[in-house]
């Protein structure tokens, strides 16, 4: 390898670490709580974004984690509680004396701090509601009542609108001398006379027309209005289907009552996707890395119990074949290798018809191709390692017929693997059950199953 290929893959690895946090920058935060150095603590985390504060508290244990806020006290920003893992939320806004935490939430938008109190009790509720203006206070209790996961929960009250018959200069000048503009914006929402919203103009647009021009003359082509008891998982795939950066949010007789803007929708497409990963290892989704060792354990207990029923089942299929195994201690040897490879292979199909699902890639349109791709998948991969564990049973056993029992059981599996893994989840959606949630289970039984059903029954029937 040349210097040069060196210094760029050193490069590269360097770059990997480029937003994580220094752990020596950790090191002089903790060593700065333990003196107690409450100047030496804000100079280091002062210029620090509150993503990073967010993550160095989720690092720290609970002890440590106590000491800074209550150290660090007002200089404690209510981003950096927009930012926290929910698990930790709780605790942390816990910690906060309530003055300081009235103060943090005071200057938040009205969609972080429903975020923040959706899920508190109703007394720590009304310490945050009590710290907010009377119109942010009703805004969000407004919010607040409508159905969780809602995009009336996860819109921001705070809406830039100019009626449709403006000119740009009047748009702008409105702008100037609004006192009340959100901290972020992206667009000027056209309203008809009774509220209703008629098309959205982009900032860039705005700035770079005449002033004379009709606002309604430069308006976005992609126009999607959203209702306000859409679920917030649908509302994240149509911004990320139609590439919108923000998207007013209409009440049920179309009038403008909000607006949601791309960061919100993009936190909630990675919690719809990180749900899913976890789903799919049958881990609860608001477990994470602060958890107590009780909470974790209760959390994974009901799936490992799960996986032994299944477990169990696979186990009574062996039994069948009792004596056969006994008599032919080979079976015992290889039929591990193909519930194995069985497995893998379901798991496979299965990812990616949880995640076809999730993004709607997977309709009843093309499923019946989806899942003759996947068989067919399943035979060619079941052929090619039926031919490897063929010729391994051949020289390792010494049998031609046990290596051609073991080829003919992969295939047979691999073939159910694959259909398995795109039609299990698919029958569990239309049967209103969370693929992500169930199927992980249920597609490692058939396979298990099946693998030893097809490999052991194969050979009590040709070697015994």
């Amino acid at each position: 390898m040349s210097q040069e290929t060196q210094n760029l893959t050193a490069e590269i690895d360097r770059d990997e670490d480029a937003y994580a946090l220094d752990r020596k920058d950790v090191a002089r935060v903790l060593y700065a709580v333990d003196r107690g150095d409450r100047d030496q603590l804000i100079a280091l985390m002062d210029p620090m974004h509150a993503a990073d504060i967010a993550d160095l508290l989720e690092q720290v244990n609970a002890f440590d984690r106590g000491r800074l806020i209550r150290l660090y006290d007002r200089e404690f920003d209510g981003e950096i509680l927009s930012e926290l893992e929910e698990s930790l939320r709780e605790e942390v806004m816990d910690a906060l004396a309530p003055q300081v935490l009235a103060e943090a939430v005071r200057d938040l938008e009205t969609d972080d701090v429903v975020d923040l109190i959706e899920d508190l009790d109703e007394p720590q509720q009304e310490v945050i509601l009590d710290a907010l203006e009377d119109s942010d206070r009703a805004a969000v209790e407004q919010s607040l009542n409508y159905p969780e996961f809602s995009a009336g929960r996860l819109m921001q009250r705070e809406v830039v609108m100019a009626p449709e018959h403006w000119t740009v200069g009047e748009a702008i000048d409105h702008l100037r001398n609004s006192d009340h503009l959100p901290d972020q914006f992206y667009h000027v929402i056209l309203v008809d006379p009774k509220l209703r919203p008629v098309g959205n103009v982009t900032l860039g647009r705005l700035m770079s027309s005449a002033r004379e021009v009709r606002l309604k003359e430069i308006i976005e082509e992609i126009f999607e209005p959203i209702p306000v008891t859409q679920d917030e998982g649908e509302v994240a795939y149509a911004f990320n289907q139609y590439h919108l950066i923000s998207a007013p949010v209409v009440d049920e007789d179309n009038r403008l009552v909000g607006v949601i803007t791309i960061d919100d929708a993009m936190a909630v497409l990675d919690e719809e996707n990180e749900e899913d990963i976890l789903r799919l290892a049958g881990v609860d989704e608001e477990s994470s890395l602060a958890d107590r060792i009780i909470d974790t354990t209760k959390r994974r207990f009901p799936w490992l119990a799960v996986n032994l029923v299944t477990s169990v089942l696979a186990s009574l299929v062996i039994a069948q074949f009792e004596e056969a195994i006994a008599q032919l201690v080979a079976l015992a040897v290889l039929m591990p290798i193909v519930a194995s490879m069985g497995g893998n292979a379901g798991t496979q199909s299965l990812t990616v018809a949880v995640r076809a699902l999730a993004t709607k890639d997977l309709t009843g349109s093309n499923l019946a191709r989806v899942i003759r791709r996947e068989v067919a998948v399943g035979l060619v991969n079941g052929l090619a390692f039926a031919v490897i564990m063929g010729v391994i049973g051949i020289l390792w056993f010494g049998s031609p017929a046990l290596g051609a029992v073991i080829a003919a059981a992969m295939v047979i599996n691999l073939v159910v693997a694959g259909l398995a893994g795109i039609a299990i989840p698919v029958l569990l959606e239309k049967a209103g059950v969370d693929p992500a949630l169930a199927s992980g289970a249920f597609v490692t039984t058939v396979t298990d199953v099946v693998g030893f059903f097809a490999f052991l029954g194969l050979a009590v029937v040709v070697l015994l």
